[in-house]
């Protein structure tokens, strides 16, 4: 599965989306993205979806550049645990290797390079999808992100010698030149920078080596989205989907674009199926709900999809061998008392 992103990949939309007058969740929805995406930036979004919802706010916006102008509003932010391996690299060459090689634990739907050629050296981003109808869109994203990026790393030395991109220019190219400090040439066979290469053995302030051991030893223990199973990619979807009363296998196969029929087999070939991975989510939440806060057992039913109270109540029987109410009176004394003093609180703030 190549097409799935971090939500973090829309860090700062909602801030970004007001200050063009648009209403971040009316877009969201638009574009057929969870409402609540922002609020998890650690879980899974279509990058294709996406792609449309760029596609989108431009048009509504009116400004061409949104794409441009949201990534460079992003900036670092958008990578999350990576940005710590970044900033404590030794210098700009090892900061830009490390997100080179863990780039594809951020997004599936691309590829970071980083390319010497003699006394200068290219970055490049390589979308998986360059003839995608919206894939412009991704390429000025990253073309801010870069640029923030590097302009981070480096300052007022980051002049780069050229820039490039796949597409046509999006409006004029003064703006171009305001925003990125150069004109790119466009309809390139890339999108990327080239710069000196000399630039790369710039020592960075915030190096802290080990620090930056122990980031690279935990992003090897996570695995990369292009690597990872479908089943994996499905169970975090649902996840993200059941707050919403959308987790079923018809809303989820359309999200990721395949056909229901597809998913199951897929699924199947994994060795597990839709309903069981539905399953095993609503367990676990039903356990830290009942455990962790005040809800009540019909809520929680309604909160985990489930038609009703008995429906929910067959479930729990099915998993645990009694009801949960039974298995709620089995919970320690002072577990009782923490949820007791929650319900407490609720009604008197309410």
């Amino acid at each position: 599965m190549t097409d799935l992103s971090r939500a973090s990949s829309l860090h700062g939309f909602a801030e970004f989306a007001i200050s063009q007058g648009l209403n971040p969740a009316e877009m969201l929805k638009a574009a057929g993205l969870p409402t609540d995406v922002l609020e998890h930036p650690e879980g899974l979004i279509s990058y294709r979806k996406l792609l449309g919802l760029l596609e989108l706010c431009v048009q509504r916006s009116g400004n061409p550049f949104f794409s441009l102008q949201f990534g460079l509003h992003q900036g670092v932010g958008i990578f999350g645990p990576l940005l710590y391996l970044i900033l404590n690299a030794k210098n700009v060459r090892e900061a830009l290797q490390g997100l080179a090689r863990n780039y594809q634990r951020h997004s599936g739907a691309g590829a970071f390079a980083l390319e010497p050629q003699g006394d200068l050296v290219m970055i490049s981003y390589l979308p998986l999808e360059p003839d995608h109808a919206d894939a412009h869109h991704g390429a000025e994203l990253a073309k801010g992100i870069g640029t923030q990026l590097m302009r981070m790393l480096l300052g007022n030395r980051w002049q780069p010698v050229a820039a490039y991109v796949q597409h046509a220019p999006v409006g004029e190219l003064s703006v171009y030149r305001r925003l990125l400090g150069l004109e790119p040439q466009f309809n390139s066979p890339f999108n990327g920078h080239v710069f000196e290469a000399r630039l790369l053995d710039a020592p960075l302030a915030t190096a802290d080596g080990t620090l930056h051991d122990l980031v690279q030893r935990h992003l090897q223990s996570v695995d990369e989205l292009s690597d990872q199973g479908t089943a994996v990619h499905t169970r975090q979807l649902v996840h993200s989907f059941l707050s919403s009363g959308r987790a079923s296998i018809e809303v989820i196969a359309e999200y990721m674009m395949l056909n229901p029929r597809t998913l199951q087999r897929y699924l199947a070939a994994e060795g597990t199926t839709f309903q069981r991975l539905l399953d095993e989510v609503r367990q676990e939440t039903a356990l830290r709900y009942l455990k962790e806060s005040n809800v009540s057992l019909s809520e929680l039913a309604q909160f985990l999809g489930y038609s009703d109270l008995s429906a929910f109540s067959r479930a729990f029987q099915r998993w645990y061998g009694m009801s949960p109410r039974d298995w709620l009176k089995s919970l320690p004394a002072m577990e009782q008392t923490k949820r007791r003093y929650a319900r407490l609180r609720a009604r008197r703030a309410g």
